[in-house]
């Protein structure tokens, strides 16, 4: 495990028994030959940067969209600050850091256009045509849906890499299924047939990090992006669950701190301890457990990694608070309930009509089945950017809304 040094201030790196060790990789679907100045996660990581799908983060919600002001956070910002959180955590535990920061870069490759309220709009246009899921639409992207190399679709990431986007919030199957997703999503299945995930056992350490390194960093975020567009009184914030503690130090402290600092202040003193408790929890079970390797990981009848009961609990009432003060605040439902309504419209006019669509689609869906044609249009819209899906409404449609939230302001 990576024990800190006190002299340099830095973890050295002593890599735990239960890491995953690239030289033992399970490999890829299609063979390849290694590299020789990086191992297959190193490769896998940078495959993910490179890709389009990534690039395309950048005009993707979080939960303003992306013309309501420069300084709140993007799907693409979120990513990357997952990605940090994720690295802190990987190291604290000697886990792989090359193998956690692909899986956080990857994990919200599938999201479609305007955040949540996108990934609704499909889940109810798409019911009869196999639904929406925006982690089986991540695994869709890595394995189908990038097309730049010459001997395979999708980007040919390592096993371990696609269990972990798959499998971060648990096992599919089995005993130890949440039973969240009801049926297998199709993509998923049809995979999971050539190349078996093992969706019956926990992912490795590294993805249960980056599950956790999301959590962290959206509480943390959408709290400040909550606060910087007025939806939260900053007055309010010493009852605020979890936040509170934070905010009546700095009162002690500071006085009359407020705005950016207060908020920059509070974000830091939670992600911290967030960080320090995921850590501190998981030495614990690893400790009880003592796995010898990662597939002792798997095959654990829960998880390693995780936070311990009080912080999950006051994590858990700050989610909540944020769901009913940010998530749910009018002004937000507004934008977003015009959002679903197009992204529906989108797909519907798509399905009616494939000849609306890039040529390059058009020619992929014209030899399918009825039945193949939606899955395919998913795809589609799945992958537009806001940006993308406002103008295409605007090419389909006589009306489109102006999606702007009243008082929302950068």
């Amino acid at each position: 495990m990576a024990n800190l040094d006190r002299r340099t201030g830095s973890f050295q790196d002593h890599p735990s028994p239960y890491a995953c060790d690239p030289d033992s990789s399970r490999g890829r679907l299609y063979p390849e030959a290694d590299c020789s100045s990086r191992d297959c996660f190193q490769r896998d990581r940078d495959r993910v940067i490179h890709s389009t799908a990534f690039r395309r983060l950048t005009h993707k919600t979080q939960v303003f969209l992306y013309h309501e002001g420069d300084h709140y956070r993007t799907r693409l910002t979120h990513t990357i600050e997952v990605a940090q959180v994720a690295r802190a955590i990987s190291r604290q535990l000697g886990l792989n850091e090359d193998l956690t920061e692909a899986l956080a870069l990857a994990h919200d490759l599938g999201h479609p256009p305007f955040g949540h309220a996108g990934e609704r709009a499909l889940q109810r246009a798409a019911k009869d045509h196999g639904g929406f899921d925006h982690n089986a639409q991540s695994l869709r992207v890595v394995t189908a849906l990038e097309r730049k190399y010459a001997r395979f679709d999708g980007l040919n990431l390592t096993w371990e890499t696609l269990e972990g986007l798959v499998k971060h919030n648990g096992p599919l199957l089995g005993a130890h299924s949440r039973d969240t997703l009801g049926a297998l999503p199709a993509a998923i299945a049809d995979y999971n047939r050539r190349h078996d995930l093992w969706l019956d056992r926990f992912a490795s350490a590294e993805a249960q990090v980056a599950a956790l390194a999301d959590d962290i960093a959206y509480n943390s975020h959408d709290l400040d992006d909550g606060l910087r567009a007025g939806l939260i009184d900053e007055e309010a914030l010493g009852d605020v669950p979890l936040v509170g503690q934070y905010f009546a130090a700095l009162k002690a402290e500071y006085g009359d701190l407020s705005g950016s600092r207060l908020h920059y202040e509070i974000n830091r003193r939670l992600i911290t301890d967030l960080i320090v408790d995921v850590a501190t929890e998981s030495r614990h079970r690893l400790d009880r457990h003592r796995p010898a390797d990662c597939d002792a990981v798997r095959m654990a009848d829960a998880p390693v990694i995780a936070f311990s009961g009080h912080m999950a609990q006051e994590l858990g009432e700050l989610s909540v608070f944020l769901f009913a003060e940010v998530y749910r605040a009018p002004r937000v439902m507004a934008i977003m309930s015009q959002a679903e309504m197009m992204v529906a419209e989108l797909f519907e006019r798509y399905f009616d009509d494939t000849g609306l669509l890039p040529a390059g689609w058009r020619a992929d869906i014209a030899p399918l089945a009825d039945t193949e044609r939606g899955p395919r249009i998913v795809d589609f819209v799945a992958g537009m950017t806001d940006r993308y899906a406002i103008e295409e409404h605007r090419r389909l449609f006589d009306c489109t809304p102006e999606l702007i939230s009243p008082g929302v302001h950068p």
